[in-house]
């Protein structure tokens, strides 16, 4: 059943938000707690639709998950029944490349479906494969399904011609137990690949190097069961300081890391809000008038390209004339005609958008086309006169935890409908008078 967003602008939001666990360290440390030679327990997951499809892939397998509650899962993978994940919830989401790494390391054999996930371009796995080989697996794809297969996986060097977060992880997944010493140069350094070492060694094994781009991994003979409490989500903390400064607001994110916020927080101070940060807080105050900036997402620490539809929808409010680059994801902009029917001047050239603003943005019904792109379209409703209407609400329940309770709390005007007939009937408290 089609669900819809409805939101009605030009509210300021005010008030404190805590921020849900990271979304993408989630989908790698649950799949790694399958190595694991007993029980795992893992805490601060998200309550989102990549969560669940996951668990769905893995109970498929025999990996029995149950909620202790809401936000803490027990796996527990003695059980597991085989090498092959090739069921509908594997081809929902990108992060179920996890298991290949998995289930090579675990059984030296591996049958996965092709991953799904937002469709923002070419995004191949290529990486991921060449690593799987370097450490001596046969692997191909056949009808939809990478094929892995190896005698012994062996330690050796691998480098990665691009730098690739899923890549870096994988890697890490199936050589943690292979024979002898792996190194990864060109590793990606985000705090997602730090958080799935930390689980790995505090499991046994023996990785010395993430957050750098040389990483080491020691291979041993098993890895144990552990509990463990995942980070917090730097990408949904982002989309609500941005919302602050898009409104005007004054928004304190709890719960957080906050020099994982930096890039971010950085640029929104060049744009001319007040960023007062704690020991794991950062709080947003939106100036009257926002300044243009210029963006280039670069791999961690530079700007993520998850966060770059949100402040292109930003950057549309701000004074002057804004250029966002894209370096990562080649069709990353494709969500930008939604965001120009809400009134966004925004000219993409190749892998730049030119952005003029401020414009008066205006409710219009809109679709979201991806997950960070559902967000953007919500900030720009956020900041637009009237009513908006956002379709694809699937796409956004992919990351997002309760995002219409979250902003409602924050003041937003914002429901969640099951039918577009309901989405037009609406009348909130503002319109009534």
């Amino acid at each position: 059943m089609e669900e819809y967003l409805v939101i009605n602008g030009k509210k300021r939001l005010s008030g404190e938000v805590n921020a849900q666990g990271a979304k993408n360290a989630a989908v790698a440390v649950i799949s790694a707690a399958v190595l694991a030679n007993d029980v795992c327990i893992i805490d601060n997951l998200p309550n989102i639709e990549d969560i669940t499809s996951l668990i769905a892939a893995m109970n498929d397998l025999g990996v029995k998950c149950r909620f202790i509650d809401e936000h803490c899962l027990e796996i527990d993978p003695r059980n597991i029944k085989g090498h092959v994940a090739t069921n509908p919830s594997v081809t929902k989401i990108r992060a179920s490349y996890y298991l290949i790494g998995v289930l090579l390391g675990k059984f030296g054999k591996a049958e996965v479906a092709l991953p799904g996930g937002c469709n923002f371009g070419n995004r191949p796995i290529d990486q991921h494969i060449k690593g799987f080989k370097t450490l001596g697996a046969d692997v191909y794809v056949e009808n939809g399904i990478v094929k892995a297969y190896a005698d012994e996986l062996k330690g050796c060097g691998v480098y990665l011609d691009v730098v690739s977060v899923g890549a870096t992880i994988n890697i890490m997944l199936a050589a943690a137990m292979a024979e002898g010493t792996t190194v990864i140069e060109n590793a990606a350094k985000e705090p997602h690949v730090v958080d799935t070492a930390n689980l790995l060694n505090m499991m046994g094994a023996k990785i010395k190097g993430a957050g750098t781009d040389v990483i080491r991994i020691s291979g041993v003979k098993e890895l144990k069961g552990v509990e463990y409490t995942i980070i917090p989500d730097q990408i949904e903390a982002g989309t609500y300081m941005i919302a602050a400064a898009a409104t005007g607001g004054d928004v304190t994110v709890k719960n957080i890391i906050p020099k994982h916020m930096d890039p971010l927080s950085a640029k929104l101070y060049e744009m001319g809000c007040s960023i007062k940060t704690g020991d794991d807080y950062i709080r947003v105050v939106g100036p009257e008038r926002l300044k243009a900036t210029n963006i280039k997402t670069r791999a961690y620490p530079g700007f993520p390209t998850d966060l770059q539809p949100q402040m292109t929808a930003l950057l549309s409010v701000a004074e002057g004339t804004s250029i966002i680059t894209e370096n990562i994801w080649e069709s990353r902009f494709q969500y930008v005609d939604e965001l120009k029917r809400l009134g966004c001047n925004i000219t993409v050239e190749g892998k730049a958008a030119v952005v003029e603003g401020p414009v008066n943005l205006t409710g219009a019904e809109s679709s979201a086309t991806d997950l960070r792109a559902g967000a953007s379209l919500i900030i720009a409703a956020l900041a637009a006169e009237g009513r908006t209407m956002i379709d694809n609400v699937r796409f956004i329940d992919r990351g997002y935890e309760d995002i219409v309770g979250k902003l409602a709390a924050l003041g937003a005007d914002i429901l969640r409908v099951d039918s577009k007939d309901r989405a037009g009937n609406i009348k909130f408290l503002r319109e009534l008078g």
